[in-house]
């Protein structure tokens, strides 16, 4: 098992969804990918809070065995705060309030004990900050990006400086529409290949995701769920799930993309299933084997011999 640095946003959250709401709650993107991967992995956690950042979060992570020196409180200042309210059908949503405070000069430095990881997951952040954590990296390390329509549009040259750094692109079904200029998912993603990554993961929500490369294509559907109650993190909880299966395995083969895909896509499913991270405390290694194990059954079929008529 390899360690896995994580970058990215440490937040409260205020969301409403058709079925609940809460206020002032833990989010961002570090603190779901981080919490995720702990499941599988020692994650090295690096982002900037606020004095109000509620300490049991930290200690959750702690308890998981995630390495927080690269975390720092800001004495005075306020964490990232968004908040936001999402339609019936839980796939779109509108941010009412974005307030970046601490996180606006965020300047992330990795600490030595970091630099030697052999993954990483940089989460959506400004591509130049994503730039200046791979400049600590090892050129070894294992990364994967995330990013999103704000910096397509505005920050399109730095963002390709970094695809064509990172090992596998992680982009939603529109994101990498609108970077690829295409429609067509399948087109679209080998657009992406050429500007770099090795391989792009497609997420596209209630429908799954799809991970395209120079010498493999797979496609797996979302996990089953009768309860969904919101969905604020299950992109950045897949990140988790897949950076951390993927240095568990300590081993980046095809195959095992796949597996952390199903990784990723089972660990996603609890973190839906709550507000904030109620769902990823309550979820256990035992859970995620079963998850696994019927998204798999789910997924087989036998193969089909005809002779002609």
């Amino acid at each position: 098992m390899s360690d896995v640095v994580i970058v990215g946003s440490m937040a409260l959250d205020s969301v409403k969804t058709p079925f609940g709401s809460a206020d002032h709650v833990v989010g961002g993107a570090a603190i779901y990918a981080s919490v995720a991967a702990s499941l599988l992995a020692a994650p090295q956690v690096v982002g900037v809070v606020g004095e109000d950042f509620p300490e049991d979060a930290l200690e959750l992570l702690a308890s998981r065995g995630a390495n927080l020196e690269g975390v720092e409180r800001v004495s005075g200042g306020k964490s990232f705060y968004w908040s936001g309210v999402y339609d019936y059908d839980l796939a779109s949503r509108e941010s009412l309030v974005t307030d970046l405070n601490v996180f606006a000069d965020f300047n992330p430095v990795l600490p030595e004990s970091y630099r030697e990881s052999r993954y990483c997951f940089l989460a959506n952040i400004q591509p130049q900050v994503q730039l200046a954590v791979l400049e600590q990296l090892n050129e070894t390390c294992f990364v994967m990006c995330d990013t999103m329509d704000y910096w397509i549009e505005s920050e399109r040259d730095a963002l390709g400086e970094v695809l064509a750094r990172v090992d596998l692109a992680l982009l939603n079904d529109a994101e990498v529409r609108q970077l690829a200029g295409t429609p067509n998912l399948g087109q679209a993603a080998e657009i992406v290949l050429e500007m770099g990554p090795h391989a792009v993961v497609v997420k596209k929500g209630e429908y799954g995701a799809t991970l395209v490369s120079h010498d493999d294509f797979f496609t797996i559907p979302s996990y089953p769920l009768p309860n969904v109650v919101d969905p604020t993190g299950a992109g950045d909880s897949f990140a988790g799930g897949m950076i951390g299966l993927l240095a568990r395995e300590d081993d980046c083969c095809s195959m095992n993309l796949r597996r952390a895909m199903a990784s990723g896509t089972v660990i996603a499913s609890a973190a839906i299933e709550d507000f904030s991270l109620g769902g990823l405390r309550r979820l256990e290694l035992d859970e995620v084997v079963r998850r696994y194990a019927t998204l798999r059954e789910i997924v087989w079929f036998e193969a089909l011999e005809l002779e002609a008529l």
